[in-house]
C-alpha cells in the first residue's frame, strides 16, 4: 500500500497534535507537525535529503498572526517524529469527528485573518498563504491544502494563485479532509461549494488586472522595462544609471516615462504594477558573478 506522507503546519500545539494524531491513525498515511514556516521549510528540506518527500502540506491559513491570546503557540522549531505522533491526542478527534471543535485554541472571534505580526520565511512574511508560495517554489510536487477557520473568497483565490490544491474549513470531518488529501494528490482542486462563486469573481478580477497591467508594460521601450526591472529590483537611481551605464539625468528621464506610461504617481505602485503584469526584478546575483567573472 501506497502511503502518504502528510505534514501539519499550525502554531497552535492542541489543533496541531490533535489533527496529526487523527491523521496517523489512518493506514496509509505517515504524519508530522511543524510549528512555524521556517520549521515546515526544514521539515520538507529534510525529508527530501532522506528520500522520504512529504506529499501534502496541511496548513493554517492564519499561520503566525495569532499572537492576541488565542491560545499557546507551538514553539519553533517544533516539529513531531516524522512518520506519526505518538501519545494521547488532545481534544480527541476520532473517524469522523470534526477536524477542529469550536471553542479550541483558534476559536473566538479575531481569527487571526488582520492584525498580529507576520513572521518571516525567507524575507517573506509567513503567513499561510505566503508559506504556500514559498514551499511552491521550493518543492513544486509538494500539494498544499489550506485550513481555514472561516470562507473567505479574497484570500482562498490568492492561496490559489500562490499554488494551493484546496481551501478546507478547519472544522469539516475527518472523513472530508481525508478525501481532500487524496483528491489532490489526483490532481483534484478542492473548495468548498459555498465558496465557488466568489473564488470565480476573485480570480476573474485578478486575472483582468493583469491583462490590464501587461497591456501597460507592453507599452514600454525596451529600455524603460530594463529600467523598470531594476525598479523591481529596489535598485535607486544611482544604482540602475551604474547597473546601466547611464546618466543619472537620463534614468530619471526613463523613470518618467516609466510612470507617466503605466499611469501611476510613484515609483511603489510601478513596482506592483509590474508584478501583476508578471515582470520580476532584475539578477542582481548573477550580475554580481559575471561581473566578479571578468575581473577574474
Amino acid at each position: 500500500m501506497a502511503r502518504i506522507r502528510v505534514l501539519v503546519v499550525d502554531d497552535h500545539r492542541i489543533f496541531a497534535e490533535s489533527l496529526a494524531a487523527a491523521l496517523a491513525a489512518e493506514q496509509d498515511v505517515d504524519v508530522a507537525a511543524a510549528g512555524s514556516g521556517p520549521a515546515a521549510l526544514r521539515c520538507l528540506e529534510r525529508g527530501a535529503a532522506e528520500g522520504r518527500r512529504f506529499d501534502v502540506l496541511l496548513v493554517d491559513a492564519d499561520l503566525g498572526m495569532a499572537a492576541d491570546g488565542m491560545g499557546p503557540p507551538l514553539p519553533a522549531p517544533a516539529e513531531l517524529p516524522y512518520g506519526g505522533v505518538n501519545g494521547t491526542a488532545h481534544g480527541g478527534i476520532h473517524g469522523g469527528a470534526r477536524v477542529g471543535a469550536h471553542g479550541g485554541p483558534h476559536s473566538g472571534p479575531h481569527g487571526g485573518a488582520h492584525g498580529g505580526p507576520a513572521r518571516s520565511v525567507n524575507g517573506r512574511a509567513a503567513d499561510g498563504i505566503s508559506l504556500v508560495g514559498a514551499v511552491r517554489s521550493a518543492q513544486p510536487g509538494v500539494r498544499t491544502v489550506v485550513l481555514a477557520e472561516r470562507d473567505d473568497p479574497r484570500r482562498a483565490a490568492a492561496a490559489l494563485q500562490a499554488g494551493a490544491s484546496g481551501w478546507v474549513a478547519k472544522d469539516c470531518s475527518l472523513v472530508r479532509l481525508l478525501a481532500v488529501i487524496r483528491g489532490v494528490l489526483r490532481e483534484e482542486t478542492h473548495l468548498p461549494p459555498a465558496l465557488l462563486t466568489g473564488v470565480l469573481r476573485e480570480l476573474t478580477a485578478a486575472r483582468k488586472h493583469r491583462t490590464e497591467s501587461e497591456r501597460l508594460v507592453e507599452s514600454l521601450t525596451p529600455r524603460e522595462r530594463e529600467v523598470l526591472r531594476c525598479m523591481v529590483a529596489g535598485l535607486g537611481r544611482k544604482a540602475v544609471a551604474e547597473r546601466l551605464f547611464l546618466s543619472p539625468h537620463t534614468v530619471r528621464t526613463h523613470m518618467q516615462n516609466v510612470l507617466g506610461k503605466l499611469g501611476v504617481h510613484s515609483t511603489l505602485a510601478a513596482v506592483a504594477l509590474a508584478r501583476r503584469a508578471g515582470v520580476g526584478p532584475v539578477d542582481l546575483a548573477g550580475e554580481i558573478v559575471e561581473r566578479g567573472g571578468q575581473l577574474a
